[in-house]
């Protein structure tokens, strides 16, 4: 299984209209990417422009495909501007 692990901070006055956005996205992923077996939205209780999203993909190639889909690429146009920083990091699952 091929893991994504993002770290955003949202600019606070982008949150309001960031999070219906990327919730949006999780789900169309979930259902319409028979590939994609998860997609977790979290948020910092204490700090919510801190999001944090865990994705699991059959493999880097299910991936690619999230990436080159309708609706990533319609979230990742709708958001432009809206996050600080963006750190994304790719793992291979070895266990559960």
């Amino acid at each position: 299984m091929y893991v994504i692990a993002v770290d955003l901070t949202i600019h606070p006055q982008h949150l309001p209209a960031f999070m219906p956005l990327l919730l949006e996205n999780a789900r169309l992923s979930r259902e319409r990417e028979a590939a994609c077996r998860r997609f977790d939205v979290c948020q910092d209780p204490l700090q919510p422009e801190h999001v944090f999203l865990y994705e699991l993909y059959d493999d880097r190639a299910a991936f690619d495909a999230h990436l080159a889909s309708a609706h990533f690429k319609a979230f990742d146009t709708a958001a432009q501007g809206m996050p600080a920083s963006k750190t994304v990091h790719a793992y291979q699952l070895i266990g559960a």
